[in-house]
This record gives structure tokens, C-alpha cells and sequence, in this order.
């Protein structure tokens, strides 16, 4: 009670004195407040937004796309604030970015969408704009944006130009047949350039070369200082188109977001293709056919802002009650019940390109972990989940993940949304093998099988092939580094596909990649060659033959089944080397020695030897024979030969977590 009274208080000293000559009347709302009343950021609101104001001719949706750092998040504030979404302060910046690691490493990872109200030319129009991730590890957080878009802002950095990351989000942009619109950013406001490096004239000749799309209709920009910002919002009603569908139309709705609220259940980021949409309907899920009844609509303003009801074309959130994650699938379609309609396409599934074992430090954490893992996966559906156990960590799982950025951003959202701490292991890529052996293809029932677990490589003799996953790489770099790089992409086994140059200045290159070359550290040695001046972006590129060996890490003889890797023949030596130069660092001393060898099948490659504890059995022996000095060492040495037959090296939990992860200094 005491709380509420002080929140009172402070309510009324925020209001008006009645008291003084310009005093306000009593029954007037204080300034500060929304012209429609309710708290603005609010799903608790007590008024609610008619959106059938808006019908579909007033609609415009659209996704920022670029390249990393050039600038979505800061053009994505400035349109909030000309639209009057937020209020304008110094402390706007990456509004939308509501992550904490978002905000930590200054990156955009999950996509995210704001409705935005713009009056041009005397018609109240509806913006839906949803602010797209640029780092190739969450492609696949665009493409799924994309689906419920009519058109893009994509946006060039002055200074850097087209990167390899704009490349490919205008490709998707292209292929999906959305309207594009080029913004070149980083501009001030009397119209000279924020950076001294920055040359818009060369930017727009890359454009056009690349795109085709004419240099007159490129924006120059400042997001920063906000000017010319008001030019896109109009560009964006002139040019994109809005969406076609219709309120008549039976309701079709596409999911293709969701997050889990622990008091609300799940909630649903969804697209309207037709009908619409209130309170109290019920409604069908296409992928579960399990009946739900609707709690709450709305619209995103970037917070929750309920409303009546959604309309056909129109982007908002649902909760119908859903409390269970698997209940909520990306990509499903929502209908009226008995109004059944055909389902939308929804989205390919993401293809992983690395794997990791993930392991709870403690077993007893295990199902607080499997429930984090679901409710984030829900968030995050790129992520692709398999049961796993080991001798050693205990029962696990494995995840497979788009890029090295995207494990480690997974990691971190664990660690900090759900309080998990967890063994992460190293990083591998998907392989397959053509068997050849006639009982291996009755056990598995095909041909030719993915490996995702060292564990699971077939002996050679069973198998006709080893194919490995390959990526096509785009690399834009300044042409003085294309020597290094060349270089680079070599010792990487890469073959060169293309090279073209974008302008007197910058080169293109296009690269076949092996994807176990480039997933560790491929990019931090291409930033450190070119001066952090190069990019890089990647495709899936399906399989090539290859020649590959299981490497086993033997301790006293014994196999270590968590240490085994799937590796190249040519590789294969100085990757044995260093694991157990690594080893010998970090396992802890014994009574007796400890062989630590790298073997592929029963030849030794390279081998570390850790030195056993020596006590000092002559330390008693004033002079006297040599032969008493000798037998005493020689029954020593006969007691460490017995320990090391019947002694067992047992690896510990930190050791294995500093040997699996990946070091940069090695």
C-alpha cells in the first residue's frame, strides 16, 4: 500500500499546479501523456487502436536490410522518431535492439518490427517496418522478414561502399521479387560526407554496376543527424507496393516469429494474408490442428500496443493461450475455426553449417537446461536440437547453428536470459558417407549417411566415399590485399571461381570453400590480412569428394571418445601436434607417465609425453656403492611400470572444456 501511495504522489506532482494564474483546468490531461491516453508502451492499456482506419491501399511493409554496421538500427530509430513511435532524446540508439547481447556487441541479431502511423499528402498511411540482422550468421533472420514485406530499404555505407553481406541481402531481396529502395548513409547535414573517406558518386557507380538499378534513384542520408530521412519515408509509400490480399477473404495468417512469456504463454509475431482478426475468435493452427481462442491482438509500436482487432495486409501479435513451445511453429498458418483455408507456404528450414555439443556443467541441471534450450529455440528456429550423451560430460545434446557468431550468440543468450551455464564443444560440420558395405546399408537403410559426431565415422573399409560440405565465398576487398588473400584462400584448399572488380578500387572475388576451412577462424584472419578492410559471405555449395581420416587422441593406449575430430589427410598432422601439445598443458600430472598420442586407426602421428612425479628415493644414500643407489632406482622404476598397467587416466571436466574450445592464441 505504502508503494502505491508514493506512486500516486509522484503521478500527481508530475501533473500541472492547479494553483497558479496559467494553472491548467483540473479535468485537462497533463502534457506528457498520449493523446489517446493509455500508457503508449503498454499491453495493459486501457484504450485500444481502431486499426480499421487503415485499409489495405494505406499499408507499406518493408525491412531494413545491409551489410554489418552500415547503419539499419540508427536509420530504424530516426524513422521511429520522425513518425512520432517514440519521443525524440539523445538516448535513442538501437531501439529495436531490445537483446542484451544486441546491445553488448553492438549488433542486430533478431529481427524486429515496429508499425510506424505517417500522414502524406493528407492520407494517414501504415508503416510496418522490421529492422533485419546484417551478419551472414542470421541470413536467415532476413529471409524469414522478407516473407512479410512488399519491398526494402537497403542501405550502403558512403565510406565502405557494397560489401559482401549487401550482395546477398539484395539478392534475396531480388529473388523474392520485393520493391528495393538504396539509401547511401552516412551523409551531414549541409550535405557533405560525416566520414573524410566517404565518396557517395563511387558508392552509386558500385550500385549500378552490381544491381543495375540507376544512380538517380539512390538517397543520400544521414542517419545519425537525420537528414534526408523523411525522403525515405516518402520513397517507401511512392515506390512500395501495398500488400495484396483482402479483408473479405476468409483469415489466413502466417507466423513468423514468436517469443515465450513465462505469465502469457507464447506470443506470436504474425502476418495477416487475408481476413481479420479479434479477441475472442477461434482460431486453428495448420501445423498442430489444435483449436485456440484468441486473448489479445496488436500491433508492435515497438512495444506491445493492443488493439480491436488486425485486418488483412496489416503485421501485429497474437496470444490464444499457446503453453506449450512446441506449440508454436515459425512458418505456420492460423485460420478460423471451421473456416479451413490452404496454408501458406511458410519457410525452408534453415540447413546448419556447424555443430557443437552442448553439455549442463552440472547433470543436475539437466532438465532446467532442456527447457531453456526449448523456449529459446521457439526464439531462435534456426537452431536444430538432437539428443546427445557422453562418457565423460554426462547426457547432452547436439545443436547445429548457422555460423561460429551465431554459437557463440546462442551461448551467450543462454547464459544471460536463462541464468545456464554450460560445456560448449568445439565446433564440427556435417559430413556424409557413401557406404559400400551391404550390412552398413541394411542397418542405416540408405546409401549414403550424414556424420555429425566423430563417433559415428565409418571404418574406410565400409565406405566407397567421403564427401565434404562446401560453401561459395564472396569476398569484397581493397585490390592492394588481393595478394594476401589469394594466398589465404589457398592454404584453405579454396578454388577460385570469379573475379571482378566493382570499381578502380575495390575487387570481388568468388571462392569454392571445404566449410571446415572457414569455420573457425577464417574471417579474423581475413580482417587481420586486408586491415579489417575485407568482407566475407557465404553460400551453401553441397558436397565435395574428399579425402578424410578420423584422428583419435590416445591416453596410456586408450581412446578419448569426446577428443576424437573428423579431419583432412593433409591437415591431419600438425592438427594432431597441436591437440597434444594442448593436452599435455592442461592434464594434470600423475604418479606414472602419461603418453598422450594422435592416431589415425593404428598409426601414431604425433605424440607429447607428460612427465610422471618423482620422489627422490637416493636422497638417503650418504656415498657408499653405486649398487645400492642403482637397486633403489631400479625397484622405483618397477613400481611406476605396475602403477602405469593398472592405473587409469581420468580426464577432468576443465580440461576437456580448455582443450575443446577454441583458443585464439593458438
Amino acid at each position: 500500500m505504502a508503494l502505491a501511495g508514493r506512486a500516486v504522489l509522484r503521478w500527481r506532482a508530475r501533473l500541472p499546479s492547479p494553483r497558479g494564474p496559467a494553472a491548467a483546468p483540473p479535468c485537462r490531461a497533463a502534457a506528457w501523456l498520449p493523446a489517446w491516453g493509455g500508457r503508449r508502451y503498454s499491453s495493459r492499456g486501457e484504450e485500444k487502436l481502431d486499426m480499421s482506419m487503415y485499409p489495405v491501399e494505406s499499408i507499406r511493409n518493408f525491412s531494413i536490410i545491409a551489410h554489418v554496421d552500415h547503419g539499419k538500427s540508427t536509420l530504424a530509430d530516426r524513422l521511429l522518431e520522425i513518425t512520432g513511435t517514440i519521443s525524440k532524446t539523445d538516448r535513442n540508439k538501437q531501439v529495436l535492439d531490445k537483446l542484451q547481447v544486441e546491445r553488448e556487441r553492438g549488433i542486430t541479431v533478431k529481427a524486429q518490427s515496429a508499425s510506424l502511423f505517417y500522414n502524406h499528402e493528407g492520407i494517414n498511411y501504415l508503416l510496418n517496418l522490421i529492422d533485419t540482422p546484417g551478419h551472414v550468421d542470421f541470413s536467415y533472420e532476413v529471409s524469414r522478414s522478407l516473407s512479410a514485406c512488399q519491398g526494402v530499404i537497403l542501405v550502403v555505407d558512403a565510406n565502405e561502399g557494397v560489401q559482401a553481406q549487401t550482395v546477398a541481402n539484395f539478392y534475396l531481396a531480388f529473388e523474392a521479387q520485393l520493391s528495393i529502395i538504396p539509401v547511401i548513409n552516412k551523409q551531414s547535414v549541409v550535405l557533405q560526407i560525416d566520414l573524410k573517406n566517404a565518396d557517395p558518386e563511387r558508392v552509386e557507380k558500385q550500385i549500378e554496376k552490381l544491381f543495375d538499378i540507376p544512380t538517380d534513384e539512390c538517397i543520400r542520408i544521414s542517419a545519425k543527424q537525420g537528414t534526408n530521412v523523411e525522403k525515405v519515408l516518402q520513397k517507401v509509400i511512392e515506390k512500395i507496393p501495398p500488400p495484396q490480399c483482402n479483408t473479405a477473404d476468409p483469415l489466413k495468417a502466417l507466423v513468423f516469429d514468436s517469443t515465450f512469456d513465462h505469465y502469457r504463454g507464447v506470443v506470436a509475431n504474425i502476418a495477416l494474408f487475408g481476413g481479420e482478426i479479434a479477441k475472442g475468435h477461434k482460431i486453428v493452427s495448420a501445423h498442430t490442428k489444435k483449436r485456440y481462442e484468441v486473448n489479445e491482438v496488436g500491433i508492435l509500436t515497438p512495444d506491445e500496443q493492443p488493439t480491436h482487432k488486425l485486418y488483412a495486409g496489416q503485421v501485429g501479435y497474437l496470444i490464444a493461450g499457446m503453453k506449450e513451445v512446441a506449440e508454436a511453429q515459425i512458418g505456420d498458418t492460423l485460420f478460423l475455426y471451421k473456416q479451413p483455408v490452404e496454408p501458406l507456404p511458410g519457410f525452408k528450414s534453415a540447413k546448419p553449417m556447424v555443430f557443437a555439443g552442448i553439455y549442463p556443467i552440472d547433470q543436475t541441471e539437466y532438465n532446467n537446461l532442456k527447457s531453456a534450450l526449448e523456449r529459446l529455440t521457439l526464439n531462435d528456429s534456426s537452431v536444430t536440437v538432437h539428443r546427445d550423451s557422453s562418457l565423460a560430460l554426462g547426457a547432452g545434446w547436439r545443436l547445429g547453428f548457422l555460423g561460429l557468431l551465431h554459437m557463440e550468440v546462442f551461448n551467450q543468450r543462454l547464459e544471460q536470459e536463462y541464468n545456464m551455464s554450460v560445456i560448449l564443444t568445439a565446433p564440427t560440420v556435417p559430413y556424409k558417407a557413401v557406404l559400400s558395405s551391404a550390412k552398413l546399408i541394411k542397418e542405416y537403410g540408405k546409401e549414403q549417411i550424414t556424420i555429425i559426431n566423430p563417433a559415428q565415422f565409418p571404418d574406410k573399409l565400409s565406405v566407397s566415399e567421403y564427401l565434404e560440405p562446401t560453401v561459395l565465398g564472396t569476398i569484397v576487398t581493397p585490390h592492394e590485399y588481393i595478394g594476401k588473400i589469394i594466398t589465404l584462400c589457398q592454404d584453405r584448399r579454396a578454388v577460385q571461381k570469379d573475379m571482378l572488380y566493382i570499381d578502380e578500387n575495390r575487387v570481388m572475388l568468388k571462392y569454392l570453400f571445404p566449410l571446415n576451412e572457414i569455420v573457425v577462424d577464417f574471417y579474423d584472419a581475413l580482417k587481420s590480412l586486408s586491415s579489417g578492410y575485407a568482407s566475407f559471405d557465404y553460400e551453401d555449395a553441397g558436397y565435395q569428394s574428399a579425402d578424410l581420416i578420423k584422428m583419435d587422441i590416445l591416453l596410456n593406449g586408450n581412446p578419448v571418445e569426446e577428443l576424437a575430430t573428423i579431419i583432412h589427410n593433409d591437415k591431419a598432422r600438425a592438427a594432431g601436434k597441436l591437440l597434444c601439445e594442448r593436452l599435455k598443458e592442461t592434464i594434470p600430472r600423475q604418479l606414472f607417465e602419461i603418453a598422450i598420442q594422435a592416431a589415425i586407426g593404428k598409426k601414431i602421428i604425433a605424440r607429447e609425453t607428460l612427465k610422471a612425479y618423482r620422489k627422490n628415493v637416493v636422497a638417503k644414500c650418504y656415498g657408499g656403492d653405486i649398487t645400492r643407489r642403482m637397486k633403489l632406482l631400479k625397484r622405483q622404476a618397477e613400481g611406476k611400470r605396475l602403477m602405469r598397467k593398472i592405473g587409469n587416466v581420468e580426464v577432468p571436466r576443465d580440461a576437456f572444456i580448455r582443450v575443446l574450445k577454441r583458443e585464439t592464441d593458438k
